[in-house]
Formats: structure tokens, C-alpha cells, sequence
């Protein structure tokens, strides 16, 4: 062989190793979970989620919160869940690779996505993990379908407080709206970070990259779907005393230990589950904000697993 032959050879090598070695480093910066495969589910005529299934045991559903659609990630390697459960998660519509609707996408409307998406699955009765939005929308599932609810376990939801907060209320309206404005002028990072720091403390975004790198990108280009789409649907949703009243299953209400130190509405939310709820326990996350999981994923899981070891189904899934 010729050495200007030879001298191609190697140069074809050498970049074709260095584009392996790129192309792995931006999955890695992507984050796990865009590097993993996912399976599509249609929950409506024009409405496909992503999903993703791992382990066995009885079934356990996790219904992440807005912006950021990979929230769970940290929670699916953990080997108290992972070891012992069936996890079930998935992109809600509008988020990462699910589909896209226009207009409103109410709470039960996204309630009925989860219940389709569990038909589809074989899964007839589940745990039920919902974070912030998400446990609104685990919260109407129990109401709306029971039957498929085994346990809740509800991560400092997005509730609306009651008549004695209004000073709180106003408080976090007038902090929304620098926020509501940075959107509508198109500038959806500083959107999202100001809403993030708002939620989650101003020192979020360093244990935010480490657990999840890249999600951040990710959220802003997810940012219409969370401030055009879930932030309204969440202020128009409702649920009162009543409505608690009906949701007999098990409860397990998380708060983060250092939320009440971001904003104290998360400590008022935390107080109407437990006083609203008929069966319900408190759990206070060590060492976190409205992050949790993010930030403290191992005693997550074994606060889920526990729970879950606590309220079996009296069947097999």
C-alpha cells in the first residue's frame, strides 16, 4: 500500500474515533434519559406519550411535575425501587418528545392521559407518585378512577391555599409576575430560572445540573407548554375539603425539609393535605427544597418503598 494511502487510513481513523468520542460526550451532557430508548403510547386520538417501563413487582406510576420532564430520572436507578417495583414513567403531553396539543390541557384532562396510558399497559390498580402539578394530577386521579389507585404519595403539590394565606397569595402573584412578563417578551430562560429560584430557592441550579445535566435546555424549550398550558390549567383547577374527603387510599404527603425556608406556602400546602386527608401520613424529606428527589433521591426511594411495604395490594398485579 502506498504511504499517501496509508497516511488517509489513519487520518480516516483518527476522526472517525473522535467523532465516537463526541458523539458520546454529548449524550452524556444530554442527560440518561434522552440516551435511553422510550416507547410510545397513544392516550388519545391526536395525543402519543412517551413511557418507559423498568423492573417487576407490583406497579408504581410516576407522574413528574412541570417544566422539566426527566424529574424522576434520579428515582429510577434507585435500588429500593428498582429492585422491588414495576416503575412506570412517562412524558406528559406537551413535554420532551410526547405530543403537542393547542390550547388548554386540564388537570382531569391529564388525569385521563395516566388512566389511558395504565389501560394500555395491563396495569389494572397502581402507586401513584405525583410531583408538584403532578400530584394535582395524581390527587384528581384518585378521584376520577379509584379502582386504579392503590396508594398516593403526593411531593408538595401545586395546591391553592386557603382564605387565611391571602397575604401569601399576593405575595407569590406579585413574585410570578417579573416571571409571567420575561416569558411573554420570549426571554423563557430567565422564565424558567426566575420561576425555578422562585420554587426551589435561589441556589437550585447547581444540584439541579449535577443530577440532571442538560434538563435545563430542555425545560426552556418546553417552557410554552408550562407557562401557556399547565400554569393555567393549575389556577383553574379545583379541590376542596370535599373533594379530599373522597380519597380513602393511603396517603404519603412528602414535604422537602428546607422548602418552608424558600417560600412558606410549601409548610401550608403540607398542613391542608394532613388536615384534609382522611388517611394520610406526614414524611419530611431530609437535606431538600422543592427539588426532593433531585437532590436526596436515595431517601426518596426508600420513603416510596417503604410506604409501598406498608400498603400492599391484596393481589398480585
Amino acid at each position: 500500500m502506498k504511504p499517501r494511502r496509508i497516511v488517509e487510513l489513519r487520518s480516516a481513523r483518527i476522526a472517525l474515533v473522535g467523532t465516537q468520542l463526541l458523539v458520546a460526550v454529548c449524550a452524556q451532557a444530554a442527560g440518561t434519559a434522552v440516551a435511553q430508548t422510550m416507547e410510545r403510547a397513544r392516550v388519545e386520538s391526536d395525543v402519543e406519550l412517551e413511557y418507559r417501563v423498568q423492573g417487576a413487582g407490583e406497579p408504581v406510576v410516576l407522574v413528574h411535575a412541570g417544566l422539566f420532564a426527566e424529574w424522576f430520572q434520579p428515582l429510577l436507578d434507585q435500588p429500593a425501587l428498582a429492585a422491588r417495583y414495576r416503575v412506570l414513567s412517562f412524558h406528559r403531553v406537551g413535554y420532551a418528545g410526547s405530543s403537542r396539543v393547542a390550547g388548554p390541557v386540564s388537570i382531569a384532562r391529564q388525569a385521563a392521559h395516566v388512566r389511558a396510558l395504565m389501560r394500555y399497559l395491563g396495569i389494572e390498580r397502581a402507586h401513584v407518585v405525583g410531583h408538584s402539578s403532578g400530584g394535582n394530577i395524581a390527587l384528581q386521579l384518585a378521584l376520577d378512577a379509584p379502582e386504579q389507585v392503590q396508594s398516593l404519595s403526593i411531593l408538595e403539590p401545586a395546591l391553592s391555599v386557603g382564605g387565611g394565606s391571602d397575604r401569601m397569595l399576593a405575595t407569590r402573584q406579585a413574585a410570578m409576575a417579573p416571571i409571567a412578563e420575561q416569558f411573554r417578551a420570549g426571554n423563557k430562560a430567565a422564565a424558567v430560572d426566575g420561576f425555578m429560584r422562585m420554587v426551589s430557592g435561589a441556589a437550585y441550579r447547581a444540584p439541579f445540573e449535577q443530577a440532571l445535566p442538560g434538563a435545563f435546555d430542555r425545560g426552556v424549550v418546553d417552557a410554552d407548554t408550562f407557562f401557556g398550558q399547565e400554569l393555567p390549567s393549575i389556577q383553574q383547577w379545583q379541590f376542596a375539603r370535599g373533594d379530599a374527603s373522597r380519597i380513602t387510599q393511603p396517603v404519603l404527603a412528602v414535604l422537602g425539609e428546607k422548602s418552608p425556608e424558600v417560600s412558606p406556602i410549601w409548610n401550608e400546602r403540607q398542613q391542608l393535605l394532613l388536615s384534609w386527608l382522611p388517611n394520610v401520613e406526614g414524611f419530611i424529606l431530609p437535606g431538600t427544597t422543592h427539588l426532593l428527589h433531585v437532590q436526596n433521591p436515595r431517601g426518596m426511594a426508600e420513603a416510596l418503598a417503604s410506604f409501598f411495604a406498608r400498603h400492599p395490594m391484596t393481589r398480585a398485579p
